[in-house]
């Protein structure tokens, strides 16, 4: 299934998921569950802060020296026996893999979770080619049984109750017997290893992520909690990585150093169950593993932002930390963001790769509470970002003309502070009398897009600007 960027149509997408019962029960397990268990790892650890502040230096470093990092990782890869391929686009990253695939005669690909492939439509490309695709997470399993795409990048099915889930296996899995008990998650987790475990056995290639790849040993590193990873790159002949540009990290020891920050700020555990290293093909005496190892480096957009206003963002790790923690991600679900990224890191990210046009709505979709940037790992300053893209889609007259036209109004008084002391002074006063009866206003000109949902309190004493003339006099 086919899911074309809907990132336009942001509050739209917002509205109907507001009104879904199903999706609002489930977002609730997101507030409750990994905020707390964050919390909880990060002051079990003492030196939490001092790790973020070296992830942080860690990423800054390689992306400062990413060419470099880049060509030593290479030729670390080949000296093992694997290949390396460069994608500047999604389209050459999918070509890339459909050539192997088609070398090796490949009818199914067994698939790790990946972000990037969800990025350059891998799955709709390998089904239209003829290519049995399964994805092996469970999440990701549920979701392709659904036909939809991921709601959040650590746990995507985080959407979907349990007897939904259930529904999908019943309709998937017709080889089973009808009267099978599946009432309890253990049951259902048990079904779906059953029958992926066929699916392991009999794939031809397998193709997973990486969450980091290491210039020193060649090495590709991914984190799961099922073991489903090794399983796509143990058993079939070929294994291919795909990741982007930035998944590159100097040494062994920097991964490390990254490892200690990353599950604990995703799923507040100390490390994942699985922390997978795999460095090349199958050597002479190896008991397993594939004949060929292939590495897709995806751009698709990356390079662009080196050395400008979002190179920061190249430093993300992708724990989610930023979306547990966002309200806006809290009420809507990572489906209204239209597109594989959702929360704040998807509202800086998007814009980048699909274009502000496309995707400018997102950055308005947030509070500025700046929780994102308190927990994030490596600290990147996500609300400096997304203004950064506000004043872009400003800038190219992409906002509502009735957005322009208010800024545009706020600036003219704004820009003369006699004029809008007394402007605010008797708007107060006015409003003041006007809503003392019940303190507050269900319906108010100019003010629909607030007092459509929830009421606007009536002001109350003086204006702020008052208050602070009054507290600076000095004292006779």
């Amino acid at each position: 299934m086919t899911h074309q960027p809907t990132s336009s149509h942001f509050k739209e997408n917002a509205h109907e998921a507001l009104r879904d019962a199903p999706l609002q029960k489930a977002l609730v397990h997101v507030r409750s569950n990994f905020i707390q268990k964050r919390a909880e790892a990060a002051q079990r650890l003492p030196e939490f802060e001092a790790l973020r502040d070296s992830a942080r230096d860690i990423k800054n470093h390689t992306l400062k020296h990413l060419d470099l990092y880049l060509e030593a990782y290479e030729a670390k890869v080949r000296e093992l026996g694997g290949e390396v391929h460069y994608a500047a686009t999604a389209k050459q990253g999918l070509d890339i893999i459909l050539d192997i695939c088609r070398k090796r005669g490949a009818k199914t690909v067994t698939k790790g979770k990946s972000m990037i492939a969800e990025e350059i439509g891998l799955n709709d490309a390998l089904e239209a080619a003829g290519i049995e695709a399964v994805e092996t997470d469970l999440g990701e399993y549920i979701i392709q049984l659904r036909g939809e795409a991921p709601s959040h990048i650590i746990a995507p099915a985080v959407h979907v109750n349990k007897d939904e889930v259930e529904n999908e296996f019943r309709r998937a899995h017709l080889h089973l017997p009808k009267d099978r008990d599946l009432s309890e998650p253990a049951q259902l987790l048990g079904e779906a290893r059953g029958v992926l475990r066929d699916k392991f056995l009999n794939a031809d290639i397998g193709i997973t992520g990486a969450n980091f790849l290491i210039a020193e040993t060649g090495t590709s590193i991914i984190v799961t909690n099922e073991g489903n990873g090794d399983l796509t790159q143990i058993l079939p002949k070929v294994h291919i990585v795909i990741a982007s540009l930035e998944k590159i990290t100097p040494t062994l020891a920097d991964a490390a150093q990254l490892l200690r920050v990353l599950a604990r700020s995703a799923t507040g555990q100390d490390m994942s169950v699985y922390t997978t290293l795999s460095t090349g093909p199958r050597r002479p005496g190896d008991p397993d593993g594939p004949e060929e190892y292939h590495v897709v480096l995806l751009d698709n957009g990356r390079s662009s932002m080196l050395g400008g206003e979002f190179e920061d963002m190249l430093r993300c790790i992708r724990c989610g930390a930023c979306m547990n923690h966002c309200p806006v991600y809290h009420a809507v679900g990572g489906h209204a963001y239209g597109w594989v990224y959702p929360g704040p890191m998807g509202a800086v990210l998007t814009p980048t790769l699909i274009g502000v046009k496309e995707g400018g709505q997102l950055p308005n979709a947030s509070t500025f509470c700046g929780r994102c940037e308190e927990v994030c790992p490596v600290r990147i300053p996500l609300p400096g970002m997304m203004r950064h893209w506000r004043e872009r889609e400003f800038e190219r007259h992409l906002s509502p003309t009735t957005v322009r036209a208010g800024l545009a109004f706020w600036a003219f008084f704004a820009k003369r502070p006699t004029l809008y002391r007394l402007a605010t002074s008797f708007g107060m006063r006015a409003l003041h009398l006007i809503g003392r009866a019940k303190g507050r206003f269900s319906f108010l000109p100019l003010a629909r897009g607030w007092t459509r949902y929830r009421d606007l309190p009536a002001p109350q004493g003086a204006t702020f600007q008052s208050q602070w003339r009054a507290k600076s006099r000095p004292v006779a």
